[in-house]
């Protein structure tokens, strides 16, 4: 039986756990299968994901984060409890209260934040670290967060884009907005019932993203055969869908997050601006992997724009980290 500190992403879209021997040991889709009669948890993860849109009606698939926050307090505890389990055959021991410092989205309000750290503590754990979602990915991209110098990071994940300006181990100015890879994933849906009267599921468009989902650049048109079912006949329908569409139907939610950053920046202190502009943008997040994003938020912004070093774990590797700089926590815990 052993005490180890770990840090935990709770995300939206992905769960993720790190631990300082081994790195990301977990990373997990942040879904759930309950029995609707018994309210017994029937699998997580990537187990459950599969399952979204096949069940029978007494399963429910559900996603127990939404916007960030915790959506489904009941949901979350188990899913966290059912992890931790898998925590302890990754490490190949018996975690006693772990130390764990878990990231909370920097526009979460102080109720928000008690939910997510009432969870952790439920499942054992000895001492919680609330650490600001920005910070993490910082530290987790390798930024130098504590010294006095401007770093602006945009972390744009499945429920929540946030951008902030950090400078002396805290946040200067920043702006969360509740919409992500999970709100383009809707776009999509939307655009595709719109236009070809064409129903598809979650797991299609996510698809549909990934594949030949464009920021609104100029690119080679690709296209892609998908399946759904036709709302007037109600029969199963195959269509061709290119990626000038695609683009089309997120390029509203692209433009949010464009002024997102663009607001963050306004509001910087003027002493700080000339670090950004010769340090540039660090982009975390899954859906900052969209096709053309980097390339088409530098041409907007004019500043240089990259993207962290494993932009889907930066979260993760930035709060298993920061258990090392607990002054720099006491900064921003709740």
């Amino acid at each position: 039986m052993l005490s180890q500190d770990i840090g935990i992403d709770l995300g939206t879209a992905n769960t993720l756990v790190y631990s300082k021997n081994k790195g990301i040991i977990i990373n997990e889709p942040s879904v759930a299968a309950i029995d609707i009669h018994t309210k017994q948890l029937l699998a997580i993860g990537s187990e459950a994901k599969k399952m979204i849109g096949k069940t029978p009606a007494n399963i429910s698939v559900i996603r127990p984060l939404k916007n960030g926050v915790i959506a489904d307090f009941e949901v979350t505890t188990e899913m966290l409890k059912s992890i931790m389990k898998k925590v302890n055959k990754a490490l190949g021991i018996t975690l006693r209260k772990p130390n764990v410092v878990i990231c909370a989205p920097s526009g979460a309000t102080t109720v928000e934040k008690r939910a997510i750290e009432d969870s952790i503590r439920s499942c054992g754990a000895k001492t919680v670290h609330l650490i600001e979602e920005p910070i993490a990915a910082a530290i987790g991209a390798d930024l130098a967060v504590d010294e006095p110098i401007a770093n602006m990071i945009v972390d744009i994940g499945g429920g929540t884009t946030e951008a902030a300006i950090i400078s002396y181990g805290g946040v200067v100015c920043s702006n969360s907005i509740r919409i992500g890879g999970d709100k383009m994933d809707e776009d999509i849906i939307q655009y595709v019932r719109k236009e070809y009267n064409l129903l598809i599921g979650e797991p299609t468009a996510e698809m549909l993203k990934k594949e030949i989902g464009y920021a609104p650049i100029d690119h080679d048109i690709q296209e892609m055969e998908i399946r759904g079912r036709d709302l007037v006949t109600g029969l199963p329908e195959t269509i061709t869908i290119t990626s000038l569409e695609i683009q089309k139907a997120i390029k509203e939610t692209v433009l949010q997050i464009l002024e997102t950053v663009r607001a963050t920046l306004e509001n910087s202190p003027p002493e700080l601006s000339g670090d950004i502009v010769d340090r540039g943008i660090i982009l975390t997040g899954g859906a900052s992997l969209l096709n053309g994003l980097k390339e088409w938020l530098a041409s907007q912004m004019i500043v240089p724009v990259n993207l962290a070093p494993s932009p889907l774990e930066s979260v993760a590797i930035g709060t298993g980290r920061s258990l090392h700089v607990i002054p720099q926590l006491k900064k921003v815990k709740n």
